[in-house]
């Protein structure tokens, strides 16, 4: 599985993002099979808590994507070994479907600190600007509304959307801010999803060989346009949880933003007592 790991590069853009856009990871023939078991079964609470393993059995099409290594590699860098199932759902925007305003947040009842869950968003078919796809508001998985409050906001700065090849996935931090577009075609469009659980710290699950890029300071620095002036607030956010998934508690980020709220005047003066 070590070879398809992502790198401490990737895990600094999900940590700043929110995401990680991963292109064609499901051979088409086995898109296809997906697709047909999509159709039957639109949406689903199999066993929730379950190991993830045992959700599927062997033989099965989407049990046998979620069991590509490539697929396992990047599951197990981001939330660790032995996941648990949390729920899917088979998302279905129909041809000619318009949406209104759409964008939520999904299941924001979650007070752990650090740890998160990840998204699977799974696209079996072609799907190009006109067919829609899932937008994303990259960034926002550190500020927490109450579901729905966010539906009104339709433009922001940094959005993103799914225009992909077939067997592309979008693996995301769940607290990210997204919804669905319009099909302006003629053809339905299905994107499977799927919510996974750690069982471990997720820490180092990735590959740390290039830990100590440079880069990925500028990659955490990343300005999503609609931060504004608060963007040192989230790079905070951002610097607490690298700390956190990359096992390094003294990371700090340009001006050493963390010190202003790590630093007790009054611990300090009993040290030097």
């Amino acid at each position: 599985m070590n070879e398809h790991l992502i790198s401490s590069k990737q895990m600094a853009q999900f940590v700043a993002s929110g995401y990680l856009r991963l292109d064609e990871m499901v051979p088409k023939e086995l898109c296809d099979a997906c697709l047909v078991e999509m159709r039957d079964h639109h949406f689903g609470y199999l066993n929730v808590g379950a190991s993830f393993e045992d959700t599927w059995p062997k033989g099965t099409a989407l049990g046998d994507a979620f069991r590509l290594p490539q697929v396992q590699g990047f599951i197990h860098s981001l939330v660790g070994p032995d996941p648990l199932y949390d729920h899917h759902a088979a998302h279905l925007v129909k041809g000619g479907q318009t949406r209104g305003p759409d964008m939520h947040q999904d299941s924001v009842i979650d007070f752990r600190e650090n740890y998160f869950d990840i998204q699977l968003s799974f696209f079996p078919v072609d799907t190009p600007d006109e067919m829609g796809g899932t937008f994303l508001v990259p960034g926002t998985q550190y500020r927490s509304v109450r579901t729905g409050e966010i539906h009104i906001y339709q433009h922001m700065r940094g959005k993103i959307w799914a225009t992909c090849p077939a067997g592309t996935i979008f693996v995301w931090n769940t607290g990210v801010w997204h919804g669905a577009r319009s099909n302006h075609t003629e053809q339905d469009r299905y994107m499977y999803k799927l919510r996974l659980n750690p069982t471990r710290p997720q820490v180092r699950n990735f590959d740390t060989a290039d830990l100590e890029d440079p880069e990925i300071r500028q990659i955490l620095n990343t300005n999503h346009g609609w931060e504004g002036n608060e963007h040192r607030y989230e790079l905070m956010r951002r610097v607490q949880m690298w700390r956190f998934v990359s096992g390094q508690p003294d990371y700090d980020q340009g001006e050493r933003f963390m010190r202003r709220i790590e630093y007790r005047p009054q611990a300090a003066g009993v040290a030097a007592g």
